[in-house]
């Protein structure tokens, strides 16, 4: 059950790392680079990467990134996991509520963009980016923050099940008493002596 457990916080922890990454480059470049760029070029690239981002990779860390902390959490249901499992529920509503501003907010502007049309075609390419930049970049940099906190979250708690863990190997329960063991060894009849027993 630990390696099972153990798994799936990792693969929570890694594919909220990577979403929050992927936010967090947004952020700091990608977003950046597109700030200086004439109104063309930003929509032109925009709808360009809202339709390249929709991938295999990004997909299983932006899913995952819910999916493997749901599947985390219910593996440390158990009485024995209930420290670890605060750390992971915490964990799990910051990626929902992180998730719930991209499907929420981000992909909406996202499809407003896109509906606007070729941008060869748009009439007014000033008010079509002003309608669509400066939200997506201030819920782009919340989600990545909370993101982060989820994945600094998640760490703690490979931390905490680790130290659980460790604590449960010093202390194992007592092992039951075999039957076919004498109960007091040193009183065993020894090898080349009689026993007392008639």
């Amino acid at each position: 059950m630990f390696a099972l457990r153990t798994a799936a916080l990792v693969a929570a922890t890694l594919t909220t790392g990577l979403t929050a990454g992927i936010f967090f480059a947004y952020a700091t470049s990608v977003m950046t680079a597109l700030g200086q760029s004439d109104d063309r070029t930003f929509i032109d690239v925009m709808q360009k990467i809202n339709v390249v981002i929709i991938n295999p990779a990004f997909m299983l860390a932006f899913m995952g990134s819910v999916g493997f902390t749901v599947l985390a959490a219910a593996l440390h249901l158990g009485k024995d996991a209930r420290t670890t499992l605060i750390w992971v529920g915490v964990a799990l509503l910051l990626n929902v509520i992180a998730f719930g501003i991209t499907s929420g907010l981000n992909v909406p502007l996202n499809n407003q963009l896109a509906n606007a049309g070729d941008v060869a075609q748009i009439p007014d390419l000033a008010a079509v980016r002003a309608q669509f930049e400066s939200s997506w970049v201030t819920w782009n940099v919340v989600r990545a923050v909370i993101h982060t906190l989820a994945f600094l979250v998640l760490t703690g708690a490979l931390f905490v099940a680790g130290m659980q863990h460790a604590k449960a190997d010093r202390n194992p329960a007592a092992a039951p008493v075999s039957m076919s063991a004498p109960m007091y060894p040193q009183y065993a009849p020894q090898p080349g002596f009689p026993s007392t027993r008639h």
